[in-house]
C-alpha cells in the first residue's frame, strides 16, 4: 500500500487506527510495529483526544501535530534496516545510520536542562511549537488503554488491603478523585481486590468512558444517588463501583459533613499539571476551559489552592481513620505551594506498597496483539499460565482479566513480571510466532513506570533508603542498556506522572517476530532491563534486592 492511500485509510485525522492482520505496510516488522502503535495510540477507542492528539494524562500527546504524524508514518512506511529514525518531541527530525539489531525509533519527550525545567518554560517552548509533553507511554507508543496500570492499581489496592485490613477489603469503602486514562483503573482495580468504590470526576464523559468500557458499574451526577448505591453495596459486602460526576474537593467535603469516613482514601487527577490537567474547586468544566486561555496565572493559583483544600480534608479523614495514600500525580508538591505546609505527612504508594516488588526486578510487563486477534491473547494468557504455574498472583490476575477486562484498540494485556520472567515470556511469545500459533507478531513493553527506568523524587523513588531519591542516572542507564540491547524503539521522558521538573524516565518496546533476530533481542532487552531495577535497589541498599543480586547471578 503506498503513502497516500494508507493515509486515507488508517491515518485521516482526527480519525486514526492500527491496521491488523499478518500483512506488512513497512518494510519489516521492525518499522511495522511502531508504526502500528502509534496510530493504536491514537485511536479513539484509546486516546482521551485524538482531535488533539492527547492520548491521556490531561495534555500527554503521541506525537507533536498531525503534520508530524504523517511524516512519521511516511519515514516507517520505507525505513530500512540499517537506519534508525529520531524523534524530538513528537515531531521527525532525522534519519541515522544504525545497524539491524539496533532501535529503529529513537525518541526523546519533554527534555528540559535542570535550571529551565518547570511548567512555566515548558509551556511558553509548547506555544512556540518546539516541544510537547509525552507522559510516559503517550509519546512512546506503548499505551493500551486504562489497562495499562490496571494491574498496578489492582496490586496497590490488594497490598493496602493485606496491609492495613489483614487481607479483608469486603464492604470497605474506597474513594477516589479523576477517572481518566490512568484514574479509570481504579474502579476496576478497586472492585477486582475486594473494595467498594466511589470515583469522582468533573468529566463526566471520561465516566462515561469507563462505564462503556466496562471499568466501573454505575454513573450518576447526583451525590445523593451515588451515596444510596455506595452504602447498598456496603451493606450487602458488594465489589461495586460507582463513578459520581462532580468535582473531588465538594465530594470529600460533603462526604466529611456527613460523616463517611472512607476506609482508603487516594487521588488520580491530574494534578501533575495544574493548569491544564486539574479543575479547580468551583468551575465548570467550560469555565475552567476559558479561564485557562484568559488569564492562566489566575487559574493556576486557583488550582494550586483547590489541590490545598483538598489535601487538607484528605488529612482530616486521615486523623478520623482513613488509609491515606499518595498515588503518584504530585498532589501533595502542589499542594504544599498552595498552602497546605502538611501534604507531605502522609507517603506514595511506592514506599507504601511496591518497592518489594521493585526489589525482585518486578513492574509492568505489557504485549500487544498486531493481528488485532483478541483470541491471540488467550493464547499468550495460556502460555504464561502454563509457564508459570507456581505464580499463583500471576494465574489469578490473567484468569480474571480474560473474563472482565475488555480490549481498547489492538488487543493487548499486561501482568507484573520480574527477572528471568520476562525473558521467558518472551521467547514463548516469539516461538508463538514463529510456529504460526499467533496471526502475527506481538509487542513487549512496559509502563515507564518500572523498577530501574525511573527517578520520581515524589513517586517511584520517595524515600529511598540511601536517600537517592532525586539521581536520574539510572534512568539513563535503562535507556542505554536497552539501546545496546537491541529493543525495538526506546525513549526518554521528562515529566511523566507527576509533572515537568520533577521525573525523568525511559522506555522501551521490543517485538516478538518469530525469527532468531528478535530472540536474541528479548533475550538481552527483557534481562537488562529487570536487572537495572535490581542493580539500583542493591545499590541503595535494601536487603531483598542485594540477595537478588546472588539469587539471579547479577554479580560484577
Amino acid at each position: 500500500m503506498d503513502y497516500s492511500e494508507f493515509i486515507k485509510q488508517f491515518a485521516q485525522h482526527p480519525s486514526y487506527r492500527s491496521p491488523r492482520g499478518n500483512e506488512l505496510n513497512a518494510r519489516s516488522w521492525q518499522t511495522e510495529a511502531p508504526l502500528r502503535m502509534l496510530l493504536n495510540n491514537l485511536d479513539s477507542e484509546v486516546a482521551e483526544n485524538p482531535a488533539e492528539l492527547i492520548v491521556y494524562g490531561g495534555t500527554g500527546q503521541a506525537a507533536r501535530d498531525p503534520e508530524s504524524v504523517r511524516r512519521i508514518i511516511r519515514t516507517l512506511l520505507t525505513l530500512e534496516e540499517t537506519r534508525s529514525l529520531l524523534i524530538q518531541s513528537g515531531k521527525p527530525v532525522g534519519i541515522i545510520r544504525s545497524h539491524a539489531q539496533a532501535p529503529r525509533v529513537l525518541i526523546a519527550n519533554s527534555n528540559l536542562v535542570p535550571a529551565w525545567a518547570d511548567w512555566e518554560n515548558f509551556n511558553r517552548l509548547r506555544k512556540k511549537g518546539l516541544i510537547m509533553f509525552g507522559q510516559m507511554t503517550a509519546g512512546s507508543w506503548i499505551y493500551i488503554g486504562t489497562q495499562g496500570i490496571l494491574q498496578g492499581t489492582y496490586e496497590t489496592f490488594a497490598a493496602c488491603g493485606e496491609k492495613y485490613f489483614n487481607g479483608n477489603t469486603h464492604g470497605k469503602l474506597l474513594v477516589s478523585g479523576g477517572l481518566g486514562g490512568m484514574g479509570g483503573a481504579q474502579p476496576l482495580a478497586a472492585t477486582m481486590a475486594g473494595y467498594t468504590f466511589l470515583g469522582v470526576d468533573v468529566d463526566r464523559e471520561r465516566i462515561r468512558k469507563r462505564l462503556q468500557t466496562g471499568y466501573i458499574d454505575r454513573m450518576t451526577e447526583s451525590y445523593e444517588e451515588a451515596m444510596k448505591l455506595i452504602n447498598h453495596y456496603r451493606e450487602k459486602r458488594e465489589t461495586r463501583s460507582v463513578g459520581l460526576v462532580g468535582n473531588i474537593v465538594d465530594v470529600l467535603d460533603m462526604l466529611r459533613k456527613d460523616n463517611i469516613i472512607p476506609d482508603v482514601l487516594t487521588d488520580q487527577t491530574s494534578a501533575h499539571d495544574p493548569l491544564n490537567g486539574y479543575i479547580p474547586q468551583g468551575l465548570t468544566l467550560q469555565q475552567a476551559a476559558d479561564l485557562r486561555k484568559s488569564s492562566p496565572t489566575e487559574y493556576r493559583s486557583l488550582a494550586l489552592k483547590s489541590m490545598a483544600r483538598q489535601i487538607g480534608i484528605m488529612l482530616e479523614m486521615r486523623k478520623r481513620g482513613s488509609v491515606v495514600f499518595d498515588y503518584g500525580n504530585n498532589l501533595r508538591e502542589f499542594a504544599r505551594q498552595g498552602g497546605e505546609k502538611d501534604a507531605f505527612s502522609y507517603r506514595g504508594f511506592v514506599p507504601e506498597f511496591i518497592r518489594p516488588l521493585f526489589c525482585q526486578g518486578k513492574g509492568p510487563f505489557r504485549w500487544v496483539a498486531l493481528s488485532g486477534n483478541p483470541e491471540d491473547i488467550r493464547i499468550t494468557d495460556q502460555a504464561l499460565m502454563e509457564a508459570f504455574p507456581q505464580n499463583k498472583n500471576l494465574l489469578k490476575w490473567l484468569e480474571s482479566a480474560e473474563v472482565k477486562v475488555r480490549y481498547q484498540g489492538l488487543p493487548a494485556r499486561i501482568c507484573w513480571l520480574g527477572m528471568d520472567e520476562r525473558e521467558k515470556a518472551g521467547i514463548i511469545f516469539n516461538d508463538l510466532v514463529k510456529l504460526g500459533k499467533v496471526g502475527a507478531p506481538i509487542v513487549i513493553g512496559r509502563d515507564h513506570l518500572d523498577c530501574g527506568s525511573v527517578a520520581s523524587p515524589n513517586r517511584e523513588t520517595e524515600a529511598m533508603a540511601d536517600g537517592s531519591d532525586a539521581i536520574s542516572d539510572w534512568p539513563l542507564l535503562n535507556l542505554m542498556a536497552n539501546t545496546c540491547g537491541g529493543a525495538t524503539w526506546v525513549s526518554f521522558h521528562h515529566g511523566g506522572g507527576v509533572g515537568i521538573g520533577y521525573s525523568q524516565h525511559a522506555g522501551m518496546v521490543v517485538v516478538a517476530d518469530g525469527t532468531q533476530r528478535a530472540a536474541a533481542c528479548l533475550k538481552r532487552v527483557l534481562y537488562n532491563d529487570p536487572a537495572l531495577g535490581i542493580y539500583r535497589h542493591a545499590d541503595a541498599g535494601y536487603r531483598e534486592a542485594v540477595d537478588n543480586i546472588d539469587f539471579f547471578n547479577l554479580n560484577y
